[in-house]
């Protein structure tokens, strides 16, 4: 009888199979034998003249004695972690988005003048989030017999410091 690691790593499997048989399939696209999985952070260009840890360190300034209270009530155009500490926002993005992007504040925002939508990735970073919460929230938990009792994934789970994530694995060493 087969763990439930392995049927779920079976099924996993064969849906990957599946779907790349369909894609070549339906694709006049041709692999290269040098495909190889993207290694180094593809981070987005920066305008020299930002400093994130000054621009974050201005930041904890401005909230400073708000930490606690919800980022809706003090930061504009909040639309997810509305409810979330002000505090824990900032280190969400600077380590939750930032590093697991390999890319700044300045990949979805507009420098002091933070709330602007001028930039689509801030966007794309919400609906990413939205994504990973009904993955967490919802399909993980229906998945049976899993060792965790809460299973989770974030964005570094896919990205790994990069905006691209991998979407193949390196070709295996010739023997």
């Amino acid at each position: 009888m087969k763990t439930t690691m392995q049927r779920y790593l079976s099924v996993a499997a064969i849906t990957i199979v599946g779907a790349m048989g369909i894609f070549v399939f339906n694709s006049d696209l041709r692999f290269e034998t040098s495909i190889s999985a993207q290694t180094n952070p593809t981070p987005t260009p920066i305008p020299a003249e930002f400093d994130q840890q000054a621009a974050l360190a201005k930041l904890r300034e401005q909230i400073k004695g708000r930490e606690k209270e919800p980022a809706s009530a003090v930061f504009k155009n909040i639309q997810t972690m509305k409810d979330r500490p002000t505090g824990q926002l900032l280190a969400v993005m600077e380590f939750g988005y930032s590093r697991s992007l390999g890319v700044t504040c300045t990949h979805c925002h507009v420098p002091d003048n933070w709330e602007s939508e001028d930039k689509p990735t801030k966007q794309v970073a919400r609906d990413m989030s939205a994504m990973v919460g009904r993955i967490n929230g919802e399909m993980l938990k229906g998945i049976k017999n899993l060792k965790s009792a809460s299973p989770t994934v974030n964005c570094t789970t896919c990205h790994r410091g990069q905006v691209v994530p991998a979407l193949n694995l390196p070709m295996p060493p010739k023997p």
